[in-house]
């Protein structure tokens, strides 16, 4: 008896070192009912998945009141250095304890609106709440006005029972003010900061959603991409990020650059977590109907999730732009990763196709030489005006109320350390024009005769590159690209791959992307921070 007796304190007191997210597999349901009580087991927060706190919650291990008191300590302790989050959702909580009652009320799965159920999200500061946070693309311009309501996305969100934990910070107005400000840089966060050491630039205007994910201060983000914006960040970041072809979710309610070419996207720790933020928000949407009505038929029945496969780089044909990958060659480490990762694809089954480049890349690349520069001065003012247009009450209303405010508020805005000189020039046109349409059709043709083109000659399923080259190729298109953790320098400065396909093929990627992940788990979670 005695022997037994101390057979089932041990097997008590290991079930307490287990893995935390889940019981130990070997220990056998007889002995758990034998001891009579439940497994007090804790939850870990670091590096939680969606499906391991849905898990939680339906086993009593965790609340989503507690999920958020959690990150709200992660805020205050790490965003005073991290600069990833603006402000803070005030009725967080109390829309944490509404998830927690309608949880309790019914049981299992079926207590969930969709697998974001209480999950908390952060969005990034271009997009509108219609709550007690602000909407201002990092910028004093735009403290304290009202937006009309929701974006569609943050509608999409809510419905699904997402808990909005905060805004991000970003890039002010998406970099598209100036030339100098340096990346992840607004007056109102000030210099977002990757967590990982050795990462100079955090990159992209939404580095404050990559920030926040990777450094655990939230579960997923979302961003908007034009032109690396979401990629760039989540490769610095060492987080997944995916940028859906334009069209599948919807940009209404979002501070503009582009009406043509901005989209929305999901920033996550894993792909699945992405890929479920992604099935919520996709999706038509009157308001922007017709990039959502286009968009729409590349949305899959059943979701994205359905693409999830460990098996998903059988039979895929995928191009490798090897002179992107130059930049590894004289760093051992890093290249001889890409060349192991190569070798993973093809002993996955897929056919890796080398020395691959796009024609007119150069061209592509270059903002003058491809004339999306001229295009997208004409249209960010067009979009713009139209966005303030639709606010309830703003202290601005054109492009030339805020740069007269950038003008009287130079210390706070830093104005005669960045200047404003995109404002200017965006100022002095006249609209969407012949020479605008001539520079928009010009590039329609480079992603024709490049992209489009190499594709379909070499049948590929997708072209795969390093960290934020040829983005702004791939902008001028609309491709959906996925961005996936590849490793770390020396420094301890986390490195990506990047999959990009045609206009349409997001399930395709996210199917290549997932299989990518789990057979290289690349990711780590960050270093703590520096004891202050």
């Amino acid at each position: 008896m005695a022997y037994a007796m101390q057979f089932l304190l041990l097997l008590a007191s290991a079930a307490t070192i287990a893995p935390a997210n889940s019981a130990p597999s070997w220990l056998p349901n007889f002995w758990i009912k034998m001891m009579g009580t439940r497994l007090d087991i804790p939850f870990v927060y670091e590096e939680a998945t969606i499906a391991g706190i849905q898990e939680a919650f339906d086993g009593g291990r965790l609340t989503s009141v507690q999920l958020v008191k959690y990150y709200l300590d992660q805020i205050n302790s790490v965003n005073p250095s991290l600069h990833a989050v603006q402000e803070v959702n005030p009725d967080a909580l109390s829309d944490a304890a509404r998830c927690d009652s309608q949880r309790a009320t019914i049981t299992g799965a079926a207590s969930r609106r969709s697998p974001l159920h209480g999950i908390p999200i952060l969005i990034k500061d271009n997009i509108n709440t219609r709550d007690r946070l602000n909407t201002t693309s990092g910028s004093f311009a735009l403290l304290g006005s009202v937006v009309r309501g929701d974006a569609a996305v943050i509608d999409r969100l809510r419905r699904a029972g997402a808990i909005l934990l905060g805004k991000a910070t970003m890039s002010e107005w998406d970099h598209f003010r100036a030339l100098s400000p340096p990346q992840g840089w607004s007056p109102r966060g000030g210099q977002g900061k990757s967590p990982y050491p050795g990462t100079v630039n955090p990159c992209g205007t939404s580095s404050g959603s990559a920030i926040a994910v990777a450094a655990n201060i939230v579960t997923v983000a979302l961003g908007t991409d034009l032109d690396g914006a979401i990629t760039c960040p989540s490769t610095t970041n060492s987080v997944v990020g995916i940028k859906p072809t334009v069209g599948v979710t919807s940009r209404s309610g979002v501070v503009p650059i582009s009406n043509r070419l901005d989209t929305v996207g999901p920033m996550a720790r894993t792909v699945a977590d992405a890929v479920a933020v992604l099935d919520v928000i996709a999706g038509f949407d009157p308001r922007d109907s017709s990039a959502t009505r286009a968009g729409e038929k590349y949305i899959p029945a059943g979701g994205f999730r359905r693409f999830l496969k460990a098996d998903g780089l059988k039979g895929k044909r995928i191009g490798i732009l090897s002179r992107r990958f130059d930049d590894f060659e004289e760093k051992s480490a890093e290249a001889a990763i890409f060349a192991r990762f190569f070798d993973i694809m093809r002993n996955k089954g897929a056919t890796v196709i080398n020395d691959l480049e796009i024609r007119g890349v150069e061209q592509m690349s270059d903002p003058a030489a491809s004339g999306e520069a001229a295009e997208l001065l004409a249209e960010f003012k067009v979009s713009l005006e139209a966005y303030l247009a639709d606010l309830i009450s703003s202290p601005v209303r054109t492009l030339a109320d805020i740069i007269a405010f950038n003008n009287h508020h130079k210390e706070e805005e830093r104005t005669e350390e960045f200047g404003q000189i995109i404002f200017l020039e965006s100022e002095k046109t006249k609209g969407v024009g012949p020479l605008e349409k001539s520079a928009i059709n010009r590039m329609v043709r480079l992603s024709k005769e490049g992209m489009e083109m190499l594709m379909a000659e070499k049948g590929l399923d997708a072209l795969v590159f390093p960290n934020n080259v040829i983005h702004h190729a791939l902008a001028i298109g609309g491709f959906p690209l996925i961005s996936v953790p590849a490793g770390y320098a020396e420094s301890g400065a986390p490195f990506g791959i990047t999959f990009a396909g045609a206009v349409g093929s997001d399930a395709k990627l996210i199917e290549i992307a997932y299989a990518f992940e789990q057979a290289t788990r690349a990711r780590k979670p960050p270093p703590p921070p520096p004891l202050s």
